[in-house]
């Protein structure tokens, strides 16, 4: 039986490796972003055989949340939620402005908790799989951003525990993974990041979804955060 499959920020590097590698396994699947980029992505999921149900809208609203359980009532169940969509606007904590704070905690906490909220009940079973980051950890410069990933990591484990046994929560921690965000690093800071890493690279997006993958699947894992990050949360 085919299952559905929710993926949020689709149109970036880390969603559209999500995007491939759940398709591949079969799963029925609704892309979402507000760029205009997710277009270029279902086009090369087509490509690939992989057919997608995609949702360009801001899901911040009422309307667009009401607009994407229609569409979900004429696909197979619900059973995955990859809450994956984020922003930066990052700057020193003496520089940052209210704004720019809101803004980070409604795309980065707000929007997956709404749609937990909404979705969830919906759902008979199945797995919610929250993109965070190494950086809730805390990162310089990075204040807002570190505040709305250690929030997730929180509301991970708060909804684990609500949702069980039914539904499986868990977080992907990611460090510094190659993508178009991470390449736009001017290169002397992406070198001396590099270099902090104990396995020597970046991260690429496929072993995050494969981490997804792995999470998505029937399992005895709930309530945790796994940090991707090439050993970059060790000690040294």
């Amino acid at each position: 039986m085919k299952k559905t499959v929710l993926v949020t920020g689709a149109a970036g590097g880390i969603g559209r490796a999500i995007c491939r590698r759940l398709g591949g396994e079969g799963w029925v699947l609704v892309p979402t972003d507000l760029s205009p980029e997710l277009a270029g992505v279902v086009g090369e999921l087509e490509e690939e055989g992989v057919a997608a149900h995609p949702v360009e809208a801001n899901l911040a609203t009422d309307e667009a949340l009401a607009d994407l359980a229609a569409q979900l009532a004429d696909l197979p169940p619900l059973e995955l939620i990859v809450n994956n969509a984020g922003i930066t606007r990052d700057a020193r904590l003496v520089n940052l402005k209210e704004e720019d704070v809101a803004a980070v905690l409604d795309v980065n906490l707000g929007a997956p908790f709404r749609l937990i909220a909404h979705f969830a009940p919906r759902m008979e079973t199945g797995s919610i799989v929250n993109i965070a980051s190494r950086a809730y950890l805390g990162n310089f410069g990075q204040f807002n951003y570190s505040m709305s990933k250690g929030g997730l990591v929180g509301m991970t484990r708060a909804y684990a525990l609500a949702l069980a046994p039914r539904i499986r929560v868990n977080a992907i921690a990611p460090g510094l993974i190659s993508t178009e965000m991470s390449m736009a690093i001017p290169q002397d800071v992406r070198e001396k990041m590099v270099a902090a890493i104990p396995l020597g690279r970046m991260g690429d997006a496929a072993e995050v979804a494969d981490l997804v993958a792995y999470l998505a699947g029937p399992g005895y894992i709930t309530g945790e955060v796994i940090v991707i990050g090439g050993g970059r949360s060790l000690s040294r």
